[in-house]
């Protein structure tokens, strides 16, 4: 049984990952064009390049992690070795030198490629650690639960407060009045940023102190590499999930990634003033992204009692078929629609949330399959792909955001064309409402049912002795 404070600290190492995670999808974009001055079509192009990479990478890392051997376990000591340069490069990619157009682009390849590596080298023995706390499918699911609400929660805290920790940071005006994020100087980034990459390395410390490794593989020897891939290669309920994650993550990465531009220049939120709470000023797009976190972690509380009840397959084709309708209305609103606008981020993002972590714990099952068929506990290569899914859906979905904002004729910091407009819109309707359908075709042939998994878990136990 794993005790509440283990549970809290897995938790924590997803808070951090997520928290630097949804700044760069929700502002690393928006921060490129508006403030550093690259256009849409160089940006989107370096997140292909750059997320493809890194997307081929994940394997690599997690093929070094199974073959790690510590006294701290094969996975927690890269908590412990990474959280510092994890917020270090997270720092620099916000940090702008004064260099010319192509000075600024090199600079930005590099800055952004080093943080989705050391981003990688740390998530993938993060999330591969899941499989190893404890061989029990309920305690992962419980895991898995506890791992989403607090990435939610970690996502929430820093979607409602790193726009005004950039606006604090960014002074005042010649007038007395605060500077607004939009006119910011690049050093307030710089330093909003400081603060959340502080938070996200005291997470990993806490996250590598609390947890501990307990599954060991039926057999100790060391297996080929070649012999891995092949397993992995051969588990089709991996190759279903990798479908799924990916199509789950443009759907996600789509929505966030334009949901700034959708606000500054569809809806306009200037034209609405001020909005404070608790005597803390928030920007609309701020208050719509964190009101989402938190419709995110409503999902997640519910996909555990759900799934437990109709299964895991069933309840991922529910949330994804619902998110696809949803999608396709939030087309027809107009921008002075608030309410149906936020009432609608509420209701796709329960349905966002829910996924997760039914795709995580479902990582851990192909895991217990590829075992049972083979032998052979590749933990960390086939939570890598997870990872890797990931990369490749938020390099395909900022990528498409990139090129066309381009191909919609978006000029930064002007006032836009209606066809540059529609466009935006589609962002935040039609086009996730592709990937969601995508993912909901994917996961509909998943074969890994919850009595398949106790017959696996069963003989696996048995086998363990």
């Amino acid at each position: 049984m794993i005790r509440l404070r283990e549970k809290i600290g897995y938790g924590f190492g997803d808070m951090s990952s997520s928290m630097f995670w949804k700044i760069f999808g929700a502002y690393l974009m928006i921060f490129y064009t508006d403030v550093f001055g690259l256009s849409a079509v160089v940006v989107g192009t370096m997140f292909a390049v750059t997320r493809v990479w890194d997307s081929v990478f994940d394997p690599f890392v997690g093929v070094v992690a199974d073959r790690t051997t510590t006294r701290m376990g094969k996975f927690r000591p890269y908590l412990l070795w990474l959280a510092i340069p994890f917020a270090l490069i997270g720092v620099l990619t916000f940090v702008t030198p004064s260099f010319g157009m192509q000075g600024k682009i090199v600079y930005a390849y590099i800055t952004y490629t080093l943080m989705m590596m050391v981003y990688s080298a740390i998530n993938v023995p993060y999330a591969s650690l899941l499989g190893v706390m404890s061989p029990d499918p309920g305690d992962r699911n419980v895991l898995a639960t506890f791992r989403m609400v607090f990435a939610y929660i970690g996502s929430f805290v820093v979607l409602l407060l790193f726009m005004p920790l950039v606006n604090a940071f960014g002074g005042e005006a010649a007038d007395g009045t605060m500077v607004g994020w939009m006119t910011c100087p690049q050093f307030a980034w710089a330093m909003a940023v400081v603060i959340v990459a502080v938070a996200c390395a005291l997470l990993f410390f806490g996250c590598f102190s609390l947890t501990r490794e307990r599954v060991k593989p039926v057999t100790g020897k060391r297996t080929p590499l070649r012999t891995d891939l092949r397993d992995l290669l051969h588990n089709r309920p991996w190759w279903i999930l990798l479908g799924a994650g990916v199509a789950s993550l443009v759907f996600n990465s789509i929505r966030d990634g334009a949901t700034v531009y959708y606000f500054k220049y569809f809806v306009d939120e200037t034209a609405f003033g001020k909005v404070t709470f608790l005597g803390i000023p928030f920007v609309l797009s701020g208050l719509y992204l964190a009101l989402g976190q938190a419709a995110n972690i409503i999902g997640v509380i519910l996909a555990a009692p759900v799934s437990n009840r109709i299964g895991k397959r069933r309840t991922f084709m529910a949330a994804m078929a619902l998110a696809t309708l949803l999608s396709l209305v939030f087309w027809f609103f107009d921008k002075d629609e608030l309410t149906l606008i936020f009432v609608f981020q509420v209701l796709i993002s329960i349905c966002a949330g829910s996924i997760f972590p039914l795709l995580w714990s479902m990582y851990a099952d192909c895991a217990d399959y590829s075992e049972l068929k083979t032998g052979n506990r590749a933990t960390g290569l086939i939570f890598s792909s997870s990872s890797m899914s990931q990369k490749l859906g938020w390099a395909i979905g900022t990528a498409l955001t990139g090129w066309m904002l381009g191909a919609f004729g978006f000029v930064a910091n002007s006032v836009q064309t209606p066809e540059t407009i529609n466009g935006i819109r589609m962002f935040l309707s039609i086009l996730p409402a592709a990937g969601a359908f995508v993912s909901l075709v994917f996961i509909a042939f998943y074969p890994l049912s919850e009595n398949r998994m106790k017959e696996i878990t069963a003989e696996l136990k048995a086998r363990r002795g």
